[in-house]
Parts: structure tokens; sequence; C-alpha cells
């Protein structure tokens, strides 16, 4: 009997996989902004903890000086996502757009991207892992889609082609099946 609740609780746990849950004592050491600086745009992006412990990314994009975008990146250990089909992402937006970016190995020079909506309000954003596709500075890649089993990077990046000032507060980000 004893082995078949371990083994009960093993496929349950199988069923999500966390990869990210803020709460007050975060370490959001690792999370870092990469504006369009990097290019000689001058948008500012900012990332920390509310008193609420969601992660909170936040700041203005300009199109001066060619720029355009802001982000926020995660890097981590090599995390096998295979068994699962879709991240699913608890954030209250701005009403803006942002997109969602994953790498499979921190080296490559492109991303695996998608856009979602936000609604002002709190909400789950789906998105299914297989719909990931390949982009570089914004173009669409002539590459197959997200068909790896892991993967070493999250990225959250606003740039809608305006100057906006925007607000992502980020509550969890998880793996299901």
């Amino acid at each position: 009997m004893k082995y078949i609740i371990v083994l009960l609780f093993t496929f349950s746990i199988m069923d999500n996989l966390i990869l990210f849950d803020f709460n007050s004592t975060t370490n959001i050491n690792k999370w870092r902004i990469i504006d369009d600086g990097v290019m000689g745009g001058i948008s500012s992006g900012n990332f920390k903890i509310d008193s609420d412990g969601n992660g909170v990314f936040y700041g203005t994009v300009s199109l001066e000086n060619n720029g355009g975008f802001s982000s926020v990146r995660h890097q981590m250990n090599k995390t096998k996502i295979k068994e699962f089909s879709k991240f699913v992402i608890r954030l209250k937006g701005d009403g803006k757009d942002y997109q969602f970016r994953i790498k499979d190995q921190v080296s490559n020079y492109f991303s695996y991207s998608t856009t979602f909506s936000t609604s002002g309000e709190w909400q789950e954003i789906e998105i299914d892992i297989k719909g990931l596709y390949p982009s570089f500075r914004g173009r669409v890649l002539d590459l197959p889609n997200f068909n790896s089993e892991y993967i070493e990077e999250m990225v959250f990046l606003i740039g809608n082609k305006k100057y906006e000032s925007f607000k992502l507060v980020i509550d969890k980000i998880e793996l299901k099946e």
C-alpha cells in the first residue's frame, strides 16, 4: 500500500512544474533587465518585488535612437520540459501586449517567442510550448517551432513600436501537461 501512495504522489507531481513562484522573500538577483540601450536606445526597465510579493516589471519604452524595447530575463539551470505542453503564467498587466520568450540554450542567438495581451486584471495566460516560434530582433526565422526537451532562459519583453510606460505584475510561472 505504501508503494501505491508514493507512486500516485509521483504522478500527481508530474502534472505541473513551478518554474518561479514570487513571494516577499524571493531573491530576484538572477532576473536581469536588458533594454534597447544595447543598441543605442534609451528605454528604461526595472524589476522588483512589490509589497504583495509579486515580481513587477515596469518602466518606459522609448523609440529614440532606434530604440523600442525593454525586457527582463531569467537564466536557469537546464530544465527538462519534455513532459509538459504549456506554460501557465499568472499575471496582471496594464492592457498592453507583451512577448514571452524562451531559449533552449542560452548561447543561441535567437529565442522562441509568442505575444500575449493583458487585460488590466489578474489572469492566467496559457502558452502552447509547441506554438513558440523562432525569432531574432523581431523577425520570424525560417526554422521549426520549439521542439527541445529543455529550457535555459525565460524572458518577458515589451516592444509595441510606440513610446509607452508599462507595468507587468507576475505571480507565478509554471509548466502543465
